[in-house]
């Protein structure tokens, strides 16, 4: 009796045990997991999103879309006075560019324009730094003065050509300056003495400016035309603005 129940029970053990092994057998093998598959599980999410295959820097056409272009950029700068008006046509002549160098091709003869606010315009126009406008302003602004009722024409604005020059002799930047400077000698040829009463106001500039090698001399021809042309009462002034100056006549 005890040996057929040991029997029975040695069978029903290897029954179960076969059963496990062809549950193991039919069932799917994992693959162990690679390197670079863990390296793939390992990564942000962030990785694979679309945003993530832009690239930070620009494309080089993304300068040529105006889509693009940095709405804070210089390029989206409101334009100066001056440049406003000269593209809405206000300054009634064009540069003509010339083989050897440029110049201005007028609507009307200078003669026949009015100084008023056309003088004034292109006096503000001295502080520009881009081209065409520098050369328009400056070229301008001599040929203006060099018609025959000029100081008729010229003497009447001193009072506003004033400030303008002065911001023009004050500018940091070197070209405008030296334009300024040739400005305010060539407006004292135009009116002589009448420049006297604003002269104070724009020497400022200048006595600053002499502390610079580069300009000493400049500023010392122009500080002799302005006396030249403004007589014993435009030396006082330059006297008392800068002591240093010495007078044509020593």
């Amino acid at each position: 009796m005890q040996k057929s129940e040991c029997h029975g029970d040695t069978q029903l053990r290897s029954r179960v045990t076969s059963n496990d092994d062809q549950r193991t057998s039919s069932s799917p093998q994992r693959k162990p997991r690679t390197t670079v598959q863990r390296s793939k599980s390992s990564t942000s999410p962030l990785a694979s999103s679309p945003d993530a295959a832009i690239k930070i820097h620009p494309r080089p056409s993304d300068k040529l879309n105006p889509k693009t272009i940095n709405p804070f950029g210089e390029q989206s700068r409101a334009p100066s006075a001056f440049a406003a008006v000269y593209s809405k046509g206000g300054i009634p002549c064009r540069l003509v560019h010339g083989s050897v160098k440029h110049r201005l091709q007028w609507d009307s003869p200078p003669e026949n324009l009015s100084f008023d606010p056309l003088l004034i315009t292109l006096a503000e126009g001295l502080r520009e730094t881009k081209h065409p406008y520098t050369f328009v302003s400056k070229e301008g602004f001599r040929e203006l003065l060099l018609v025959r009722d000029a100081p008729e024409k010229t003497v009447p604005l001193l009072p506003r050509l004033s400030p303008v020059l002065k911001a023009a002799l004050a500018h940091s930047d070197d070209e405008v300056f030296e334009r300024g400077l040739n400005a305010l000698v060539q407006l004292s040829i135009v009116v002589g003495p009448s420049l006297n009463d604003h002269l104070k106001h724009l020497l400022t500039s200048l006595f600053k400016r002499l502390r610079d090698k580069r300009f000493k001399e400049p500023i010392t021809n122009a500080l002799q035309k302005l006396e030249q042309h403004g007589g014993s009462g435009s030396l006082i002034i330059i006297k008392a603005k800068i002591p240093t100056y010495c007078s044509i006549s020593c």
